[in-house]
């Protein structure tokens, strides 16, 4: 068996996805976040929560890091150890870990430009400490996060305001307007996650990845 590595978010490998974000005081953000739901089992989605969007690091994050754009600020949280879809934006997003979680991320040069498709074998795993806060490049693909060893996870995610909302109107059409989910969001999904029920697209070829099985394992920093 080929031994997969859970990689530490500090270490070199993450900088082509993202990187840590720093100087802001997210004590309150980390707070309120541990008062939103948590599933039993399955992921709850929020795209916009008023007790974090009112919040003063709130202005201070929409200034610094998204150049004064509005932004909204929901969150991730549940259970998960699968894959199931990928998605991007034309925009960063920032991702509050207030647990441990894991991130799996791929790339988006190395979705077929054709097809749509994308090779699960060229996703990685990150692990993000409680506390982290992470930018996530537009060019990154990503998803729901992963708790660890079965562990329930809890995720704040900020965004340019509107990302993930209904669309209006889903685009007809072929290459990329194929992928068009939401406001703001590509999404490629895998056939056993059951998206395509949803209107996704199904364009993630190999396994769906599974971190609960024992051919992941934590790497060390580099």
């Amino acid at each position: 068996m080929n031994q997969k590595k859970i990689l530490p978010v500090t270490g070199s490998e993450f900088r082509r996805f993202g990187r840590i974000v720093t100087g802001f005081d997210l004590a309150e953000l980390v707070t309120q976040m541990k008062t939103t739901p948590l599933p039993d089992s399955g992921t709850v989605y929020t795209a916009m929560d008023p007790k974090l969007e009112k919040l003063p690091v709130a202005k201070e994050l929409e200034k610094e890091e998204f150049g004064g754009l509005p932004i909204q600020i929901g969150y991730c949280n549940g259970h998960n150890e699968q894959l199931n879809a990928l998605e991007y934006h034309r925009s960063s997003e920032l991702n509050l870990a207030v647990t441990d979680l894991i991130l799996l991320v791929g790339s988006r040069a190395d979705v077929d430009p054709v097809r749509n498709t994308f090779d699960t074998s060229a996703t990685e795993a990150f692990r993000v400490p409680a506390g982290t806060m992470v930018e996530l490049y537009a060019t990154t693909l990503h998803y729901a996060p992963c708790g660890i060893g079965g562990a329930g996870f809890r995720d704040a995610v900020i965004l340019p305001r509107g990302t993930n909302l209904p669309l209006e109107q889903k685009p007809s059409g072929t290459g990329e307007a194929r992928l068009l989910f939401a406001r703001n969001k590509w999404l490629i999904a895998h056939p056993d996650s059951g998206l395509q029920k949803e209107g996704a697209f199904v364009g993630l070829t190999g396994e769906n990845i599974d971190l609960s099985s024992p051919e992941w394992e934590e790497g060390k920093e580099s």
